[in-house]
């Protein structure tokens, strides 16, 4: 058994430039899946777990995240007198979900760097990273699931989707052997962007681990790679060569890559579907829509 993470680092300096020109002045976890921001998803996410402290790793021109997250007494103010509550109660309910802390990565050297800037504040205690592109349906768990196993298995858990073997140069890929659990497995070796060819398998590493604090050193040990970054998936793999113990969880519920233009419209699309307020209309139009495209 192992102490159970209680803090998630968000990493949110990236420039986003597959949604340009909208991300020329807007962050791209704030851009909105129907009308909440990607971003406050995640922390919901994280939130739901249990991991109510949140650090976010930013960046230059990403100062509207901490806006968003903090209160707007003007705004306030003005739906109070308006007596539109509903909408003050989704102004305020972001800026009470959790403790956010926020720091500068400076200097954009990759994923693993972001991940070392949060040293100060995890301390040595085991924490969560849940990357702000990989937005995780709430009604299919994940996250909870990788808790549990690093509760049972200790050091590193991270999370993996079955992908087509074709697309895993798209992806980190690990071998693996198989545990008790159908969804948990041992891993052994990790590889990034692997040709298909040398792939060890078709189980690709998606943007949620829980790491024990034995991650900066090994970190600290990774050389940076191609474009001066520190691969994150170089760091994991030496966390396994000193020891630690190494499982992922195979996730096979609704997952939405928010950093990818077309799956971000499907998150629109679905989550537009599914809520109660606007889902009903929504649903009538997009089926008269269909049908029209069929013809």
């Amino acid at each position: 058994m192992t102490s159970t993470a209680r803090k998630a680092v968000i990493p949110a300096a990236g420039l986003g430039t597959r949604f340009l020109p909208a991300t020329k002045a807007v962050p791209k976890e704030l851009l909105p899946v129907v009308d909440t921001p990607a971003m406050q998803y995640i922390v919901e996410e994280a939130v739901r777990c249990g991991l109510s402290e949140v650090l976010v790793i930013t960046g230059r021109g990403k100062e509207a995240i901490a806006d968003h997250f903090d209160r707007a007494p003007e705004l306030e103010a003005a739906l109070e007198k308006k007596g539109d509550t509903g909408r003050l109660e989704s102004v305020m309910r972001s800026a009470e979900l959790a403790n956010l802390h926020f720091v500068r990565q400076g200097a954009p050297r990759g994923l693993g760097h972001a991940i070392a800037c949060a040293e100060p504040y995890v301390g040595d205690e085991p924490f969560a990273v849940m990357l702000p592109d990989d937005m995780i349906d709430a009604r299919d768990p994940l996250l909870e699931t990788m808790l549990q196993t690093q509760q049972t298995h200790g050091g590193a858990v991270i999370a993996l989707l079955e992908v087509p073997h074709q697309k895993i140069s798209l992806y980190g890929s690990v071998a693996f052997s198989p545990t008790d659990r159908d969804d948990v497995v041992a891993i052994s070796d990790l590889v990034e962007k692997p040709d298909p060819a040398d792939a060890p398998s078709n189980l690709a590493i998606i943007g949620r681990y829980l790491f024990p604090a034995s991650i900066f050193d090994a970190l600290r040990k990774t050389e940076p790679g191609k474009n001066g970054e520190v691969q994150l998936t170089d760091a994991i793999k030496r966390l396994a060569d000193f020891g630690e113990p190494v499982h992922g969880v195979i996730f096979r519920g609704r997952r939405y890559d928010t950093g990818d233009r077309a799956d971000y419209l499907h998150a629109v699309v679905r989550l537009a579907c599914d809520r109660e307020d606007i889902g009903p209309a929504f649903r009538t139009w997009l089926r008269g829509f269909v049908a029209d495209l069929a013809e």
